[in-house]
């Protein structure tokens, strides 16, 4: 049963692959990448339990995690142009008196 859900996850990985290419928009392609990472963290726990092998869960759970912050990231990015926190006026001026009275 596990097997045929091995194949199964390696079969919606290819069609993930497919749409991360074909994709027409960017989001299109961010969303495909997501549920390619999901896929392969769901795979992960499926081998894990195949080979008699637990530790591949704590694998799985930290591919997970990076999977999740690496797409808020590149969504983030392409929709503000970086990943750090636009200064504003405001700020700049805020920042430029704190570093005067420290001097």
């Amino acid at each position: 049963m596990f097997v045929i859900a091995a194949f199964a996850l390696v079969g919606a990985m290819a069609l993930m692959l497919i749409r991360a290419i074909m994709g027409p928009t960017l989001y299109d392609r961010v969303l495909s990448v997501n549920s390619f990472g999901t896929k392969t963290v769901l795979l992960l726990g499926v081998m894990g339990y195949l080979g008699g092998r637990p530790d591949f869960l704590d694998i799985a759970l930290l591919y997970a995690l990076i999977n999740f912050v690496g797409t808020i990231a590149i969504l983030k990015f392409f929709q503000y142009g970086r990943l750090a926190p636009a200064m504003t006026g405001m700020a700049i001026e805020q920042s430029k008196e704190g570093s005067q009275k420290d001097a």
